[in-house]
């Protein structure tokens, strides 16, 4: 089908004060075909340092807001300017994953003696993300520019053992509840070399309990490890990439793992820019492996996405862009809804973009 929609509609405020504290609010709406929303995505309070005569600089922020794990949605909003949809492993840390809770950074800067070489080392302690890997685990892997709002529940698909096993299941899933009063953690380690190299290693765990429901939410035990590489061939052209792999396992209260997937995704994207033009081409690939034995709730998955997007700047703030978007996945769980287990969407995008 076709039809016109608001993509994204973000706000961004950012407000300073003379004692390096500031404060952010976030955002967003969206509106499509009788499917509309609005609400706030992040808010917190941030401190930044001034460094040292050795480069070291401290940050700190306390409130609601993204784990440090994407380097392509890197614009207002948390929005990415390189194509239209983020990539399906953003896609899914923009759908169930936010730290609520402290962010603590230490930074050596290299310039501060001379030295190409920076460092960074980030850890956040977060709460209200007891159910990430539910729908990474009941829809798949997608690729889109929705962000899920800070009050939004996420509609969980009809599938045999939700008759079964899954009775207690709520019909939306809440992917920013907490449930069992435990400390997540996220840890960042990054290296830059000038402004031609940045490596990215980190490690998510949500440290959630095995096997508490409450009014129809499950704890997820969720953990993976995520790499992202950023590096600039030359003036005109630059390749980033990214790389997680990890487990998700939800457990009845009687211990019985009811869903139990190992999960990995990967993308690379290449960018071409010259005059007003940008050019921009993300290949991807994503897996997700059943381990459980629950009849009725097949998770496995395998696929690959193309993307390929053109960008024209018409001024400052201005910009119109065409995309196009080719995606082969198999999953077996459409298999319940009347799909095809095969299948291979291909969607063509223009857009107006102001900043």
């Amino acid at each position: 089908g076709s039809g016109v929609a608001l993509g994204q509609l973000g706000l961004q405020y950012h407000l300073n004060w003379e004692n390096n504290w500031s404060a952010t609010i976030i955002a967003n709406a969206f509106a499509d075909k009788g499917n509309n929303n609005i609400g706030l995505t992040e808010s917190y309070i941030q401190y930044k340092g001034l460094p040292n005569a050795q480069g070291w600089r401290v940050k700190s922020k306390i409130g609601i807001f993204y784990p440090k794990i994407s380097i392509e949605n890197i614009s207002t909003a948390w929005s990415t300017p390189y194509t239209l949809t983020t990539s399906s492993l953003n896609n899914w840390v923009g759908e169930e994953l936010r730290n609520t809770g402290a962010n603590f950074s230490l930074e050596k800067l290299g310039k501060a003696h001379k030295s190409p070489h920076s460092f960074a080392v980030d850890i956040s302690l977060f709460q209200n993300n007891d159910t990430a890997g539910a729908m990474l685990s009941w829809h798949g892997w997608t690729i889109g520019s929705r962000q899920t709002l800070l009050q939004e529940k996420l509609l969980v698909q009809n599938f045999p053992a939700r008759q079964d096993m899954l009775a207690e299941q709520a019909e939306k899933s809440d992917p920013l509840v907490e449930l069992d009063n435990r400390w997540g953690t996220n840890l960042a380690l990054t290296w830059r070399y000038q402004n031609k190299v940045k490596i990215q290693l980190g490690y998510y765990d949500n440290h959630a309990k095995k096997g508490l429901v409450e009014k129809g939410q499950y704890t997820w035990t969720t953990e993976f490890s995520h790499l992202a590489v950023k590096y600039s061939i030359a003036p005109q052209w630059e390749v980033i990439g990214q790389f997680m792999q990890g487990a998700t396992l939800m457990e009845s209260p009687f211990g019985e793992a009811v869903v139990d997937n190992d999960f990995d995704n990967a993308f690379v994207l290449i960018r071409k820019k010259w005059q007003n033009s940008h050019l921009a081409l993300r290949l991807e690939h994503f897996n997700v492996k059943d381990l459980d034995n629950t009849l009725g709730d097949d998770n496995n998955e395998s696929g690959n996405s193309v993307t390929f997007a053109y960008r024209y700047q018409l001024n400052k703030q201005s910009f119109l862009m065409a995309e196009y978007n080719w995606l082969y996945s198999d999953r077996p769980s459409r298999y319940y809804v009347h799909q095809a287990v095969e299948l291979i969407e291909r969607q063509y995008q223009l857009c107006y973009r102001y900043y």
